[in-house]
């Protein structure tokens, strides 16, 4: 397995480096050239052109097809890579870090008076690791409850005000869940996401995933195991919000997609739990100007939410250290957080730029009276709990068959997370066994009290 994994790392950066020598030369224009790695979303173009603007002597340029952990860190490893690039978890930073292709910009920051601890709290975590900042956060974002005014109208149900329970919730959306004219279901009160179930009712519901010093996995709690129920009574015990089968069935029908923003377009749903980065798309004509309010999520056992966004870190081994410690100045500053605000890229990372007469009421927007709610959906967010000891991306792959399993009703809550925990912990475990490295920071904090992710002492690595 080690030779077949050398042997795919060595491809790749022969690859990388074929890819390098092939792509178009820089403008000869004297201006130096900034190649940031992110996602081809359509603001990225205002964003890059006021930094443009801002910075002549620099031209800073998308590259959005070479996003991905593994391949970033093999570019940069083979001298390729490019001068930023964006980071979406506390494990990829984790990662970019011990690989060495994330340069420690601490004292950076700190000679351009750039105050890393003034940004949500929650965005922490894709930027520092072990007390060392790497770079600065792009955006910010939490959840919170998008309704449909014009659903609410035809059925004649008040607008909610928030400050209500999730009992209180499920008796809304159950008035506006209604049939079609053949007994078939063409309207629901609630579409949620496919993660909603951990950032908001995990959370709620007060489990952290793991414990405090991530080595172990506690999603076989009753509280989690509680939440994820609840995840699935909305499904088949209060009707509230569509089967994978349903969901599917009124995508077809309705001829708009599968995504939910889609279908809660399409009017196919009272409520929607999301973020405000939806606007992105809501905007668009295609939507017809839906009529759009937004609400704090119904209360659980807490108020917490599991919050985040995107950060962008520098490249250790980039040639244009100087332009890329600018990049990260310029996200910092007013011109990209009131950019992020208006463009409604979720929220700006630095929070100030969220307590302004500029972020409540923009004049391009009048209608958008609801941007208070985001902010308070921040305010109301911690970091979703991350690992050092097992790979995020496997963790995914386990929750979302857990995930599917539930929506399913192939398994209850409690079973689905038992298994989600077991394999997780299973996946720690494993991870010890190869990486020595990690193997002795665990027994370390093992030795200081921490639980470990074996019950039987013949199953540790």
């Amino acid at each position: 397995m080690k030779y077949i994994f050398v042997g795919a790392f060595c491809a790749m950066a022969v690859l990388s480096v074929v890819a390098w020598w092939w792509q178009p030369s820089q403008r000869d224009d004297g201006r130096l050239e900034i190649v940031w790695v992110s996602d081809d979303n359509p603001v990225r173009r205002e964003q890059i052109d006021l930094f443009n603007e801002l910075y002549p002597q620099y031209r800073l340029r998308l590259d959005p097809q070479n996003s991905g952990m593994e391949k970033v860190i093999v570019q940069c490893l083979a001298g390729v890579g490019p001068d930023v690039f964006d980071c979406y978890s506390g494990f990829q930073l984790a990662s970019f870090v011990r690989s060495g292709i994330a340069r420690d910009c601490a004292e950076d920051l700190a000679a351009r008076d750039i105050d890393i601890d003034a940004v949500w709290p929650a965005l922490r975590p894709l930027v520092v690791h072990e007390g060392r900042a790497y770079g600065h956060p792009d955006n910010a974002h939490a959840p919170a409850l998008w309704y449909n005014k014009r659903v609410f109208d035809a059925a004649g149900e008040p607008y909610p005000t928030g400050g209500w329970t999730w009992a209180e919730f499920i008796e809304v959306a159950k008035r506006l869940t209604v049939e079609d004219e053949r007994g078939r279901l063409a309207q629901f009160g609630l579409m949620m996401g496919y993660g909603d179930w951990l950032d908001i009712l995990v959370a709620q519901w007060g489990c952290d995933i793991y414990t405090p010093e991530g080595t172990r996995c506690t999603l076989d709690s009753a509280e989690a195991g509680a939440a994820v129920q609840f995840y699935q009574d909305l499904i088949y015990k209060h009707g509230v919000t569509p089967s994978p089968v349903q969901e599917s069935a009124m995508a077809s029908a309705g001829g708009w997609g599968s995504g939910i923003i889609a279908l809660f377009g399409a009017d196919k749903a009272a409520m929607a739990i999301g973020g405000r980065w939806w606007l992105c798309l809501l905007r668009n004509p295609d939507f017809g100007k839906l009529p759009l309010g937004a609400v704090e999520l119904p209360h659980g056992p807490t108020d917490r939410v599991f919050g985040g966004g995107r950060s962008t870190l520098v490249n250790a081994k980039s040639k244009n250290i100087e332009g890329a410690l600018t990049f990260l100045e310029y996200m910092h500053g007013p011109a990209w957080n009131n950019l992020i605000n208006r463009q409604a890229d979720a929220l700006s990372p630095v929070m100030k730029y969220n307590y302004t007469e500029e972020f409540l009421f923009n004049p391009e927007h009048p209608e958008e009276d609801y941007n208070a709610v985001w902010r308070t959906a921040m305010e109301n967010s911690i970091p979703r709990p991350v690992s050092p000891y097992v790979h995020g991306q496997r963790v995914d792959r386990i929750l979302a068959k857990q995930a599917d399993l539930v929506r399913a009703e192939l398994k209850s809550g409690a079973e689905a997370m038992r298994d989600a925990a077991r394999e997780i912990n299973e996946a720690i475990i494993e991870m010890l066994e190869i990486d020595p490295v990690l193997r002795e920071r665990y027994y370390e904090a093992v030795a200081k009290g921490a639980p470990a992710a074996w019950d039987r002492p013949e199953d540790a690595p």
